[in-house]
């Protein structure tokens, strides 16, 4: 009887322990499988959105309404003409790439800004300068005007700091924003300085004050 009772007491025991153990290799790989799970189409799903919005954003400068320009829009007319600037710059000195597909949608200017780029380009490259590489471009605002009379457009005047490798310089831009099908872009972009490209192509201390100007294909000629 003793015997009997010895051996049920070892029977159950043995058989608790393959419960216990079963049940803790369940409980280990649910929660292993799971997260294994949730990370992965989460870090997709970001992976995803991140790549989409960079995208969108990178490349579109977009007017709060269709119609036309409001006062809500000039902190991104500003911000798209200091990047604009700002590549224009690294790209005659250093060799840059510079999309100008967005900021310029007149196929007039963006020719000329071109030709404009790959000119200053090539004779500082001529001349040997191209060693002294612009470093960062500081810009501040010398005048920020919302014309609404005829032609609804934003002036800016632009007051930009070059730094180099070694120096700097100074000279101002003028731009003139428009909102073309409800996307923010240059219409006009002129450098006021003696020996500007602008200068000599276009002539010195032009008044820039003509949104169409690009539109007239005799005078862009």
């Amino acid at each position: 009887m003793k015997h009997s009772y010895l051996l049920l007491v070892i029977l159950l025991t043995l058989s608790a322990c393959e419960q216990a153990n079963t049940s803790d290799n369940d409980i280990n790989d649910a929660p292993v499988s799971k997260e294994i799970n949730v990370k992965n189409a989460k870090d997709g799903e970001v992976s995803s959105n991140t790549k989409g919005n960079s995208s969108k954003d990178s490349s579109h400068f977009l007017a709060e309404d269709e119609s036309g320009l409001s006062a809500l829009d000039t902190d991104t007319a500003y911000k798209m003409c200091t990047e604009a600037l700002t590549e224009y710059y690294k790209a005659i000195w250093n060799g840059s790439d510079i999309e100008l597909d967005r900021y310029i949608d007149n196929e007039n200017l963006k020719q000329y800004t071109q030709k404009k780029i790959s000119s200053q380009f090539n004779l500082f490259r001529k001349n040997k300068l191209t060693h002294n590489r612009v470093t960062g471009v500081d810009i501040s605002a010398g005048k920020v005007e919302h014309v609404r009379e005829g032609e609804d457009f934003f002036y800016f005047k632009l007051e930009a700091r070059i730094k180099k490798d070694v120096g700097s310089f100074a000279e101002p831009t003028e731009f003139l924003v428009q909102n073309v099908n409800g996307k923010l872009v240059i219409v006009d972009w002129y450098t006021n300085t003696k020996d500007s490209y602008d200068s000599v192509v276009r002539g010195e201390n032009q008044t820039i004050d003509n949104p169409d100007i690009w539109n007239g294909s005799e005078w862009a000629n």
